[in-house]
């Protein structure tokens, strides 16, 4: 998967179902989606996107070279942002000292943020998070890929994998007889998404991670990440 900037919950259900997850940062950054920003509660109830400020460069850079720009002070802004969970949320404290454990570390590009994140807050909910990034190792089958799906199949035979789980939302663009050519099994993870009180009038489903550990204990979060089906 490519590396989310504190993702939605289904993301974390894909992490503790799996063994072994391959960070795919060796592929083209498109801008405005999951890696720089994502979306929390604001003050009126409704939503709003926290967001890491970005090097500019040109449409084909890839995510592995997307650097953060440090012309401001975006940690701050991304911590003023979120008081708004302050009063209604049990485990503001908490998460906030998550996040300033995590904006701590100066990560220079947007691939190692998002890492780090995902292996705080993996620690922090109480699962394991074994990885490794694609572009540190040797794999290079740029030339066999064909279509998209080919990706996750050349990494799965690189790793030597049984199985490969992938979120089924991205269903469409997989040869599932390609995988079973090389006895290689593929699965479909669905989040059923559970509700959660959020103390607002209306529920605002798949939010950040950032909102789920507000409103629930790291045992709660659990239960809502294991709320999954295969299809």
């Amino acid at each position: 998967m490519q590396p989310y900037l504190f993702p939605y919950i289904g993301y974390f259900s894909l992490i503790k179902a799996t063994d072994f997850w391959v960070v795919f940062d060796n592929v083209q950054f498109i801008r405005h989606g999951w890696i720089e920003r994502n979306k929390v509660l604001n003050s009126n109830g409704g939503c709003q996107y926290i967001k890491v400020p970005l090097v500019k460069a040109s449409r084909q850079n890839l995510i592995k070279d997307t650097y953060i720009r440090f012309d401001e002070n975006w940690e701050s802004k991304i911590l003023a942002q979120l008081t708004c969970y302050k009063k209604k949320a049990p485990f503001y404290t908490e998460v906030i000292n998550l996040l300033e454990q995590i904006f701590q570390k100066k990560t220079k590009d947007i691939t190692s943020l998002n890492i780090l994140a995902l292996k705080k807050v993996s620690e922090y909910i109480g699962i394991p998070f074994n990885y490794e990034v694609l572009s540190q190792t040797e794999m290079d089958f740029s030339n066999t890929i064909k279509e998209a799906g080919d990706w996750a199949l050349q990494i799965s035979k690189y790793y030597k994998a049984d199985m490969y789980i992938n979120p089924y939302g991205g269903k469409d663009i997989f040869n599932i007889e390609n995988f079973k050519n090389e006895g290689i099994d593929i699965k479909f993870l669905k989040n059923n998404l559970d509700t959660y009180n959020q103390n607002n009038d209306k529920f605002k489903p798949g939010l950040s991670i950032i909102d789920v550990l507000m409103f629930n204990s790291p045992i709660e979060t659990k239960k809502l990440i294991d709320s999954y089906i295969f299809c």
